[in-house]
Parts: C-alpha cells; sequence; structure tokens
C-alpha cells in the first residue's frame, strides 16, 4: 500500500480530544515524568564538576531519562487504545531497559556516523529509525536490529511529513528552552565583554551565577520546562503515535504474532 498523505491538523484536534477522556491525567503524567527528569538534572548539578565520577554520572542520567521516556510513551499508547494507564507505567521501561539503551546508543551512533558525511545524511538517518523505539515498546521481545529495520522500511514515504510534524512544534519547543537561552546569552555577554575588557583569562565566577547560582538555572530550567510541557507533550507524542499506526497499515511492518520473525525477511536486511 501507498504512503498516506496524513492530515496533521485533524490528528493533533483527535488526539486532544482523546487525551481529555483518558482515565489517568496526560498533564498528570507529564509533571510527574518532567518531575523526576528535573530530579536527575538537579542531583547532576551537585555532582563534581569534573572527573570519572561526573562523567559516568552524566552518561547515567541521560541512560534513565530514556528509559522513563519509554514509560512516558507507553501510557500514550494505552491512551490511543483506550486502555487505562497508571503512573507507574512510567517505570515500565525498566523491565527492558538493556534493549532500550542499546537500541537508543545504535540509533545515536548511526545519525553520527552519516553525519559525518554530511548533516543532511545524518538527519535522514535519525528519520529513517524514527519509529525503532516505538516498535520495541510495543514488543520488547524484538531485537534491536529487527526493530530498526522495521522502522526503515515504516518510514518510507513519511520522513518529510514527520519533518513536517516537528516544524509545527518548533515554537514549543523554543518555549521550552526559554531559561537555557537567556542562561547562554547572559553568559556570553559576559564573556564578550570580558574579552573586549582585555582579560587574559574568563573570570572564575561569572556575575550571572552569583544572582542564580547553576543549580539554580538548573532548578528554574526544569520547572518551566515541566510547566510548558503539560500543555504539548502528550498531544505531540501521541499524533506521533498516531503517524506509526498509519506508517504500519501501510507499509505492511509492523508486529503481531503471525510475523514474529518478520526482522529476518530479506528485505530488511541492509540499509
Amino acid at each position: 500500500m501507498a504512503p498516506q498523505l496524513i492530515d496533521r491538523k485533524q490528528l493533533k484536534a483527535e488526539m486532544k480530544t482523546l487525551l481529555a477522556d483518558a482515565q489517568v491525567s496526560p498533564k498528570g503524567i507529564t509533571a510527574l515524568y518532567c518531575a523526576l527528569e528535573l530530579a536527575i538534572s538537579m542531583a547532576l548539578a551537585f555532582a563534581p564538576a569534573k572527573g570519572t565520577a561526573s562523567t559516568f554520572l552524566s552518561i547515567f542520567s541521560t541512560l534513565l531519562i530514556t528509559v522513563l521516556f519509554a514509560g512516558f510513551v507507553l501510557y500514550c499508547m494505552a491512551v490511543r487504545r483506550n486502555e487505562r494507564a497508571e503512573y507507574l507505567t512510567l517505570f515500565d521501561g525498566f523491565a527492558f531497559a538493556g534493549k532500550l539503551i542499546g537500541l537508543a546508543l545504535m540509533i545515536s551512533i548511526r545519525v553520527a556516523l552519516w553525519s559525518m558525511v554530511f548533516v543532511i545524511p545524518g538527519i535522514v538517518t535519525a528519520y529513517r529509525y524514527r519509529f525503532a523505539l516505538y516498535n520495541l515498546y510495543e514488543n520488547p521481545g524484538i531485537g534491536i536490529l529487527q526493530a530498526m529495520n522495521m522502522s526503515r522500511v515504516q518510514t518510507i514515504g513519511y520522513k518529510a511529513q514527520l519533518f513536517s510534524l516537528d516544524l509545527s512544534y518548533i515554537g514549543w519547543g523554543l518555549l521550552t528552552s526559554l531559561p537555557i537561552a537567556v542562561e547562554s546569552g547572559l553568559l556570553s555577554m559576559e564573556i564578550t565583554a570580558a574579552v573586549l575588557s582585555g582579560a587574559t583569562q574568563m573570570p572564575s565566577e561569572f556575575a550571572l551565577y552569583s544572582v542564580l547560582p547553576g543549580w539554580g538555572w538548573v532548578l528554574l530550567s526544569g520547572l518551566w520546562t515541566l510547566m510548558v510541557s503539560m500543555f504539548y507533550l502528550p498531544v505531540k507524542t501521541c499524533t506521533e503515535l498516531g503517524y506509526f499506526e498509519i506508517a504500519k497499515q501501510t507499509s505492511g511492518v509492523g508486529f503481531n504474532p503471525d510475523a514474529q520473525s518478520a526482522g529476518s525477511n530479506n528485505e530488511w536486511d541492509s540499509d
């Protein structure tokens, strides 16, 4: 079946209606997910700034957030099926955390390698594997490469549409990153002023952090992200899952008991 032209506005409207009738509040789930992410970021803010321990904690926090986000997506999948998903669903990703982390790393490596060739191939690769994690969320029993190969077929004809979906949320993304943008802007101004004044080295303490310490900016950014995300993240995630469902139908590629071994199909064996 040929790829379908998706009515993005209509799908968003449908997802808003669906979320409004959800048995467990989507805003509550989003707030809990963002609060947990903030707690992880705060712990990292108070960790040593340098050394092996800092590097380990940074990597560990990133992987932990990846697993928690899987739980958030699982909640959205349940909402789309009109099923009840409790707050504890956020932790369901830990049941297959190894595969989640392995798949996320594999995708990151492939995107990074293609990005070394040129920016555009890297972007295309990211969209090629956009549905890989969704395939794994739906069926944790499949392999990492199978999930990626399924996504490669599913996204044929949908990469540009997914790109348009992302563009439609760029305003929300910019709004979410406002505190970080303000911090970066003020810090850049201080650095520029120091350079123009002929300073031979950067000051050990920036005035920016005398007004609000580093952990304070992390807290401010996290709380702001929490408030903004409640109004768009569930709709965005459910809408993207709608794209995923349509892509499965039109591509004929998606997990079911009769096609569990489909990942070994020859047409999926290469990029």
